[in-house]
């Protein structure tokens, strides 16, 4: 029986025919809320590649463990409490990032700055994010669902311990309230405003404090212009063209290397020596975790151009006060190949 059958068909009905066994009726109660539960499972773990594991590990206990929801909270409730733990028994686990070869970028490395924490992140299309947060959150919610699915953010949670990741996340975005947080992690109401407190001030402490202006709002004029101006001088490799549009305190990361660059003097060393040697580059657009994103591709002698990776601007005002690189990957991720013909 197709899905189309059960339109007119009652939760309560739809929940009966599921736990009998009837798939097309299990997709069609949880199937509204798998975008807003990959997002949250890509906040808690920082990776959209471990957030689909994840998803997938919560629809199937879910499926076997339906016999046991009782429908004293909603069925979004009962998911997002299984998404939850199952994303903590992750981030527990010593062998969810597994030891790989990283690849150094083929140019040479200015010394960093410092050496990050956070190395397992990955950009998250935007693509995914449609449709995510047509529920809007819960009135006890501090920050707006697209801040908080912002590169900064998500980086700053993945310093946090787990069980405050959590519980920030349910209360600060979601919106959930304190009582309905505790029964998701069988804990007292308590525990959560305590670990609530402690996670506010982890992530005040890991967040930047600098004093910026706020990023342009998305695919406006404003951020239209400082993203057509990057393009431009990073395709023709200009290095002081590049410069003038970064913030004093610009900041370069490459998950998975630890490297970390801060600073526009540092900044422009590290791209100097990215256009070293006649190093040219073609970009291509798309969109990460709310922010500009580019598909990265270096011009070779024979026309092709492959892709070195992706890179994600943070954006302040009319200037840029972060950027990303990561691995190419991360460019199937947005329908992007992994090299371009000749043009």
């Amino acid at each position: 029986m197709g899905r189309a059958a059960y339109v007119d068909v009652t939760g309560a009905e739809l929940i009966g025919r599921a736990r009998g066994g009837d798939g097309d009726a299990f997709r069609t109660l949880t199937e509204p809320h798998h975008r807003e539960l990959l997002v949250h499972c890509y906040r808690m773990l920082g990776s959209l590649q471990d957030a689909e594991d994840a998803l997938q590990d919560t629809l199937l206990s879910a499926w076997r463990g339906l016999a046991g929801f009782d429908g004293r909270a909603s069925l979004r409730t009962w998911l997002y409490r299984i998404a939850t733990n199952t994303c903590l028994s992750a981030l527990r686990s010593a062998s969810r990032r597994p030891a790989g070869q990283t690849e150094l970028p083929t140019f040479d490395l200015p010394e960093p700055t410092r050496h990050g924490e956070v190395v397992w992140l990955q950009p998250y299309p935007d693509t995914l994010l449609e449709g995510a947060f047509d529920r809007p959150p819960g009135p006890e919610a501090r920050f707006e669902q697209t801040e908080a699915v912002s590169l900064a953010f998500v980086t700053a949670l993945q310093l946090l311990p787990p069980r405050q990741i959590a519980v920030l996340i349910l209360r600060d975005v979601l919106g959930f309230p304190a009582a309905e947080v505790a029964g998701m992690l069988d804990t007292s109401v308590d525990s959560v405003k305590s670990a609530l407190k402690r996670a506010r001030a982890g992530l005040r402490e890991h967040r930047s404090t600098a004093d910026h202006e706020p990023p342009p709002p998305p695919g406006s004029p404003a951020e239209d212009a400082v993203v057509a101006k990057f393009v431009s001088a990073f395709e023709s490799a200009d290095v002081d063209a590049l410069v003038g549009i970064l913030t004093d305190d610009v900041f370069i990361s490459m998950p998975p290397l630890p490297l970390e660059y801060e600073g526009v003097d540092v900044v422009a060393r590290f791209c100097a020596n990215i256009f070293s040697s006649g190093r040219r580059f073609d970009l291509v657009p798309a969109r990460a975790n709310g922010q500009p994103a580019f598909g990265a591709y270096l011009r070779t002698a024979s026309g092709v151009r492959h892709g070195t990776g992706t890179f994600v601007l943070g954006l302040a005002g009319d200037r840029i006060r972060a950027f990303t690189r990561f691995e190419n990957t991360t460019l199937p991720a947005f329908g992007l190949p992994r090299s371009l013909p000749p043009r």
